[in-house]
């Protein structure tokens, strides 16, 4: 089915090639590269400010040279494939995310420089996972039986495996750890390799993470009102854990599935399970009993609708100072408690195309100081950009923006501002409410305690307010 797997970097380097059936004509990946670069332009000699717009807009699935080229792009890196067959490109999608996971769990980190240190390590994976075009196998538990490359860390990991833990009621540990390879953690250790590394003061740390991340997708009106609100959620696991034990994850014993639910219980529109997990318990007790696979999984996808305490309020206004000129001001408000905080806070506003030029300012906060914010004009794009590296709860932020036009002001021109987009991520903090209780080993050992770390992350999908 593939005749050549691709991975390219920004710049068009092509880090790994891999050509499966020897039908894929010289330069496919060059061709493919400066195909998507510059999608849309009418010549392939268009500078590269105009490309970047271009790059965004290029399908997934395109026709080049009598070749389909299905690609993904993921962590600033474009993974492709093409063939000459009439090939499903919802499968060939699909085998892409399967294989950039694959990537991601033997190497700990998917980044350009962990796969050119682990390419001899990528073409092993890639010889099991295809052969001749078509896909064998994509666990990562089964792969381990034929993969016998151990990863080599980049700088970020070896600071996180060389950290020392003082000690055994450590409450926190950064996010990094669990950018860690599963080679070296077998699930199936002999009792002699156990007692191999335990004697050499090399025994691993049984871990396992927890993620539950939750996507906001939220529209509001000029004055502030919540007109849709949707949540998409996953509760994604890792485990590190030797000998495979089964484990029991309980949920909210207030939850509900589908309508009908009690006022402040938490409910969940439509939910499924990874193939992994047993249901015998979840509807009397909402507890998951399952055996962690290898590599990283998704226990549990979720999605749920209605009124929300949105995390941020958005208020934005317009003011005709002149016939030349306008001022934006959006007012941004924090309703989260006040131990929480945004980071990464981004503000982007549109702006007319007749704008001359803009000057943005931040103004002072209520409640707390704008440390750490920009204000730009992106005179290419025609947008207003803030961004705060630190939003705190319960604080109020003003943004102000004094807009030259370079014709008379009309109410065309008013219509072209906005609407107000907010990027974001709070760490610690969900909007559904929707916890994990506990997370236990089902049949405990006397000696064997595991770290369980558990984070909850919620992030802007897009969170937009009409001006």
């Amino acid at each position: 089915m593939l005749s050549l797997f691709v991975v390219l970097s920004p710049r068009g380097d092509t880090i790994i090639s891999k050509d499966y059936r020897g039908d894929s004509p010289a330069g496919a990946a060059e061709s493919f590269f400066r195909k998507v670069k510059f999608w849309g332009s009418n010549t392939d000699s268009q500078n590269l400010s105009c490309a970047e717009d271009c790059y965004a807009s290029a399908p997934p699935v395109l026709q080049l040279d009598g070749m389909t080229y299905v690609w993904v792009k993921k962590n600033g890196l474009m993974f492709a494939c093409n063939t000459r067959f009439n090939a499903s490109a919802s499968l060939i999608v699909e085998l892409l995310n399967r294989m950039i996971k694959v990537f991601k769990d033997y190497c700990g980190v998917l980044s350009e420089e962990a796969i050119r240190k682990n390419f001899i390590l990528i073409y092993e994976l890639l010889d099991e996972v295809v052969d001749f075009g078509y896909a064998q196998g994509t666990s990562t538990e089964s792969l381990k039986a034929f993969v016998y490359n151990e990863p080599v860390l980049v700088d970020s990991q070896r600071i996180v495996g060389t950290r020392v833990v003082q000690s055994l009621a450590t409450k926190t540990t950064p996010s990094s750890a669990i950018q860690k390879p599963i080679s070296g953690y077998s699930a199936q250790s002999s009792p002699a390799a156990l007692a191999a590394a335990a004697a050499g003061g090399k025994s691993e740390r049984n871990e396992i993470f927890v993620d539950i991340i939750e996507r906001l997708t939220m529209l509001f009106s000029p004055n502030g009102s919540l007109i849709n609100s949707t949540i998409d959620g996953c509760i994604q696991m890792k485990s590190y854990l030797a000998g495979n034990p089964e484990l029991r994850l309980a949920l909210n014993e207030d939850l509900v599935v589908g309508k009908g639910g009690a006022y402040g219980s938490v409910i969940l529109d439509d939910c499924n399970f990874h193939e992994c997990v047993r249901l015998d318990d979840f509807e009397t007790h909402r507890l998951l009993s399952f055996f962690p696979p290898e590599g990283e999984f998704i226990v549990l996808n979720y999605r749920c609708t209605g009124d929300f305490r949105a995390p941020f309020r958005v208020l934005p206004s317009v003011e005709e100072l002149s016939s030349f000129q306008l001022e934006v001001v959006v007012i941004v408000r924090a309703d989260i408690p006040d131990t929480n905080y945004g980071a990464n806070f981004t503000i982007t506003v549109p702006v007319p195309r007749t704008a001359a030029g803009a000057t943005p300012t931040a103004l002072n906060a209520a409640g707390g100081g704008a440390g750490g914010h920009t204000a730009d004009y992106d005179a290419r794009e025609k947008k207003l950009i803030w961004t705060i590296k630190k939003f705190q709860g319960g604080t109020e932020h003003a943004f102000r923006a004094k807009i030259a036009l370079s014709s008379m002001c009309t109410a065309q021109t008013r219509k072209e501002i906005g609407p107000v987009s907010l990027s974001f991520e709070i760490p610690m903090y969900n909007v559904s409410n929707l916890q994990v209780k506990y997370l236990r080993i089902a049949e405990q050992h006397k000696g064997y305690n595991p770290y369980r770390w558990v984070r909850y992350v919620t992030r802007s999908s897009s969170y937009v307010c009409r001006c």
